[in-house]
């Protein structure tokens, strides 16, 4: 069994190793996208993103990912609300060569949008049961209230 802050611990490592989410705005079900998420590991509560001010992405606001581990062992919904950040330290911190492939005009586009989501509420799920209960499933037992206390809905 997992507490909540186990859980939470699993879902930042498991993002770092494979930071990738799909991302929309609320309301806006056809928004949604891969996106690449930038970490800090001294952000609390912050991801960041980088986009064009064309995207649908840009007109901000409410919105929520959703992430599978690239185990499948961990799965996660988030929300938070997406801002335009102005930070030119912070572009600079998060950009990559991999931005250089997606973004030829580098950091000083014109059309380069650097999108900051402040998160909020998110349910996280470890698949991972362990082997007893991946037994008893095999034998048809139920472990309903083991993957209970493998799932925790937080605050990130």
């Amino acid at each position: 069994m997992s507490t909540d802050a186990e859980l939470k611990q699993k879902f930042w490592k498991a993002l770092a190793d494979s930071p990738f989410v799909f991302l929309g705005r609320d309301g806006e079900p056809h928004s949604a996208v891969p996106m690449t998420a930038q970490l800090d590991k001294d952000a609390t509560g912050k991801i960041w993103f980088f986009t064009t001010k064309d995207h649908p992405l840009a007109k901000m606001g409410p919105a929520t990912a959703t992430f599978s581990a690239k185990d499948n062992q961990l799965f996660a919904r988030f929300s938070g609300m997406l801002t335009e950040e102005y930070s030119k330290e912070r572009r600079k911190m998060e950009w990559s060569p991999m931005m250089d492939a997606w973004f030829p005009g580098g950091q000083d586009d014109p059309n380069l949008l650097m999108l900051r989501m402040d998160l909020g509420a998110a349910e996280i799920w470890n698949s991972d049961l362990g082997m007893v209960d991946n037994m008893k499933m095999l034998l048809g037992f139920d472990t309903r209230d083991d993957a209970k206390a493998e799932h925790t809905e937080t605050l990130l």
